[in-house]
């Protein structure tokens, strides 16, 4: 251990402990150095049309891409369907994630907690692949649920392949994540001022809408951003449960790469996605802050 203790000190002496900081960064700035170069190159292609005749993109720079995904119907359908289906999730996912987080913040039961803590993080196991091929066999047309159903005289129900289905599995996948987002923020708020507005007179109710929900505004943000940002781009969920009929802007970007080779469009749709997404995450950022994504700074 001498030896091993004399080699590091030859290697990196003491003078270069203040770039250790600096160092440990490298990792996150070569990821991110990479994203920069991708984005580059996609910005080149989105400019570039596809010649049919080589199924080669164009050797001259064009807006011809962005024309057309701002002008034609397929692409503002399919946009419109991903930011609205990302709005809904959003909102549903903070509504069944904030009480979840909740029980599992303030129950004084230790069984009861770890319980929710398991359910909380056994998806993260499986996999969104895995899961999305889960509610196929549950919601199929001779699923467990239509199973069910038929037990007491309700004919099958088309459960898949339409946007209630999409929105309930990319609900059912980001629910781990906005606890994961809320709780945090839940439990800094301390119990004693829910005590104190329950001994100044008021009710559950009250100390639940003018208390917790204010002070756990960090958390709603947070988890909101996450949220969104992932339902946005999400490409499993729409392609399994939607069939090909509830494609989301990703699977548009896919098909555009990997089916019709036009890559110069799929580069478009790609950058549009990218400013769609950041423009959001901005307007959330100046009308509200960074929630718990500040990380602890000021909100």
């Amino acid at each position: 251990m001498d030896a091993l203790e004399a080699l590091a000190a030859r290697l990196w002496p003491r003078s270069f402990q203040g770039a250790v900081p600096y160092l440990m960064l490298l990792p996150a700035v070569l990821v991110t150095g990479l994203l920069a170069i991708g984005l580059v190159q996609m910005a080149d292609g989105s400019l570039r049309t596809l010649d049919t005749a080589t199924f080669l993109p164009s050797e001259f720079y064009t807006l011809a891409n962005f024309k057309r995904a701002l002008t034609e119907r397929l692409f503002f359908v399919v946009a419109s369907r991903s930011l609205y289906g990302s709005l809904i999730v959003t909102v549903l996912t903070l509504l069944f994630a904030f009480p979840y987080s909740y029980v599992m913040v303030r129950t004084p039961s230790t069984v009861l907690r770890k319980v929710l803590l398991i359910a909380l993080f056994l998806p993260f196991f499986i996999g969104q692949v895995v899961r999305a091929y889960g509610w196929l066999i549950i919601l199929g047309n001779h699923g467990l649920v239509n199973e069910a159903l038929g037990l007491v005289g309700v004919a099958p129900l088309r459960l898949l392949y339409n946007y209630p289905a999409v929105l309930f599995g990319l609900v059912q996948y980001m629910l781990p994540f906005a606890v994961l987002m809320l709780a945090p923020a839940l439990t800094a708020i301390p119990e004693e001022i829910e005590a104190a507005a329950g001994s100044l007179g008021a009710n559950w109710v009250k100390t639940f809408w003018y208390v917790v929900l204010p002070l756990a505004r960090p958390g709603f943000i947070g988890a909101g951003l996450v949220v969104l940002t992932l339902s946005l781009t999400d490409f499993a969920m729409p392609a399994i449960l939607g069939g090909g009929s509830q494609d989301f802007i990703a699977n548009a970007i896919y098909d555009q790469f990997f089916r019709t080779s036009d890559q110069g469009m799929g580069s478009t749709l790609a950058l549009l996605l990218v400013a769609v997404g950041s423009m959001l995450v901005g307007a959330v950022f100046a009308l509200f802050g960074a929630g718990t994504l500040a990380m602890g700074g000021r909100k």
